[in-house]
């Protein structure tokens, strides 16, 4: 009888829901001025979970030449961070889409005109990201999208490791740390 009321406890305690991560963690949508229509529209423009601020894509649309397109989709996406309170030195993962490339000789022409302007803001801090080729985006002038997600305070302390990283399974010996300088070298 004891093993059978064991058997059930056990059963009703795997059974029972885990608490999630997100448990007790504030979830919290802005909806900076300037952006009502996008919220209207079906999106919340940024959001806040916890430490993780995700910000949906901001076009490149507007008057102007390519680059003034592009520097003005910086500026609004760092207004977006700010608004949850993020910076770009914050910013861990950013995600372009690019409508004007055909080709891959076309999108290397198009990044020697957007990387000075990318630098700009990404100065000291190296997000990962991925740059894709699309066909369309939902603003009809924009040659670029982008999406960013960051994590609060993370820009504070942002290292580089280079070379050999070590793992749980194998130590590295050669493994070196220097902090985030902007600064690059090729390897």
């Amino acid at each position: 009888m004891e093993r059978i009321a064991a058997l059930l406890l056990s059963i009703g305690v795997l059974a029972a829901p885990l608490p999630s991560k997100a448990d007790g963690v504030d979830r919290t949508t802005f909806v900076p001025e300037g952006w009502e229509g996008a919220y209207d529209f079906g999106y919340a423009p940024v959001v806040r979970v916890g430490d993780m601020v995700i910000v949906s894509g901001v076009p490149a649309s507007g008057d102007g030449s390519y680059e003034e397109k592009i520097r003005g989709m910086y500026r609004r996406a760092g207004e977006l961070l700010e608004a949850a309170g993020a910076s770009f030195a914050d910013v861990v993962e950013l995600t372009t889409f690019h409508t004007t490339p055909k080709d891959s000789p076309a999108f290397r022409e198009e990044f020697e005109l957007y990387m000075p302007i990318h630098r700009e803001f990404f100065a000291d801090n190296r997000p990962a990201w991925t740059a894709v080729g699309t066909t369309t985006l939902l603003s009809k002038t924009a040659p670029v999208e982008m999406r960013l997600v960051a994590v609060v305070g993370s820009g504070k302390t942002a290292r580089v490791v280079r070379g050999a990283v070590e793992t749980p399974e194998a130590p590295a010996a050669t493994a070196s740390s220097e902090p985030e300088t902007g600064a690059s070298s090729p390897n």
